[in-house]
């Protein structure tokens, strides 16, 4: 299909940004922001305004749709900062650039249409709907649904389905080039959905991360792709970014998000022994002076220092092997599921060394700690972060096959 649209212009008209120092300058303003984004469970409208601003929703969009297609590097850099001041907020912008790399699998002119005339169009998604159908119809399909964890919804302008394909009997299904059951990616604006408030949780409380549904939907098929964009053969971009799967970007998102959080509290947590006397010692010696606390740091500091680099380089390699290559290996994946598992695993061992170490005044709202633990140990809940992706990694060195979409 013919898009009649100047992809080489657009490219020259997009205004680069330095994503990380605009992450650093925002950093105050989300935190001033925190007490706002805990009370009503969202980002606020400032805030996103703010973001937009900044240009952090457009990191991971293609030059071609105005976005800044920004290397791997880069962006894990940028959701860390941003992490430092709030989690949420880094989970938000990191969900919907995630989100957006799919836009590389679609029609130049429909992804023009819904993500490049504007430049606030944020894309959102829960994980693939078990239950949910998609119908073939003339010109398209009709999905019925109901996808939960759509983070940072609320201020999306576009929401993504994936779902399982049949044929127009609905009974039917569709199968895929290999005879395997066809499953779909499907996007529709947001207020097509009904969007279901239940994000009524420990922590992470201000991603918003709500349930949404729609029934006997029409979604043309410019609209829609193989699951996820995984098909190498409809991407019609071609760039380094875009030869990772969202499962492989979601996973160094999150590490980036727990890294920043972990360094959030360890750091408050510094400054917090400077003057702290603890209450037991009936003594004037601040936290700091004690040789069990200044262990502690020593340690935290390490963990979370090496752990950085850890991913970072995991990171660099594999996006120079996909820059000069075209493509990541297989090596080079398990390696940065390596180093993201094993930096979230290390942000909790940090988290909880500043959060206990801080005694008492860690469990007050009114403190920088408690919001970070809730916010951590909820990241850790998701399945990026689960042990059992240690037991895939164990598989590769072992020679055993790997079937997990995680690598």
């Amino acid at each position: 299909m013919d898009s009649g649209v100047n992809v080489a212009a657009m490219a020259h008209e997009r205004r680069p940004i330095d994503c990380l120092a605009q992450a650093k300058a925002l950093a105050p303003v989300i935190a001033a922001a925190v007490p706002r984004i805990e009370a009503n469970r969202e980002l606020p409208e400032d805030l996103v305004d703010a973001l937009h601003k900044a240009g952090l929703y457009r990191m991971l969009f293609p030059r071609s749709l105005g976005g800044q297609e920004l290397a791997l590097p880069l962006y894990i850099q940028a959701i860390e900062e941003i992490a430092k001041a709030d989690a949420s907020t880094a989970w938000c912008v990191g969900q919907s650039s995630v989100c957006s790399t799919i836009t590389a699998s679609l029609d130049h002119a429909a992804a023009w249409e819904m993500f490049g005339k504007d430049q606030r169009a944020v894309l959102n998604w829960g994980p693939q709907g078990r239950t949910a159908k998609a119908i073939a119809a003339k010109g398209g399909f009709r999905i019925t649904g109901r996808w939960p964890f759509a983070s940072g919804s609320r201020h999306a302008t576009w929401m993504a389905a994936h779902t399982s394909v049949y044929e127009a009997d609905g009974e039917t299904p569709l199968r895929d080039a290999a005879g395997k059951p066809a499953e779909r990616t499907f996007i529709f604006p947001r207020a097509s959905a009904e969007i279901i408030d239940n994000w009524y949780v420990m922590g992470l409380k201000g991603t918003g991360s709500d349930t949404y549904t729609v029934t006997n939907l029409f979604v043309p098929e410019e609209r829609s792709m193989t699951v996820f964009g995984r098909n190498p053969a409809e991407r019609r971009e071609h760039g380094p970014l875009y030869l990772f799967t969202v499962h492989q970007m979601f996973g160094a998102t999150f590490a980036g998000v727990a890294l920043g959080i972990a360094r959030g509290a360890l750091d408050a947590f510094v400054e917090l022994a400077k003057t702290k006397v603890p209450a037991p010692t009936g003594g004037s010696s601040v936290l700091r002076d004690n040789h069990v606390i200044q262990s502690q740091v020593g340690v935290a500091q390490t963990q979370l220092a090496s752990a950085r680099v850890f991913l970072l380089n995991a990171v660099e390699e594999i996006w120079e092997e996909a820059v000069e290559t075209g493509a990541v290996s297989l090596d080079k994946r398990v390696a940065l599921r390596m180093a993201e598992s094993h930096a979230t695993q290390m942000a909790k061992l940090v988290m909880d060394i500043a959060y206990h170490s801080a005694g008492a005044t860690a469990i007050f709202e009114s403190n920088p700690f408690e919001r970070r633990f809730r916010d951590l140990h909820t990241v850790l809940q998701q399945v990026q972060a689960h042990y059992s992706v240690f037991e895939v990694i164990g598989k590769h060195f072992l020679g055993l096959p790997l079937t997990s979409r995680l690598v």
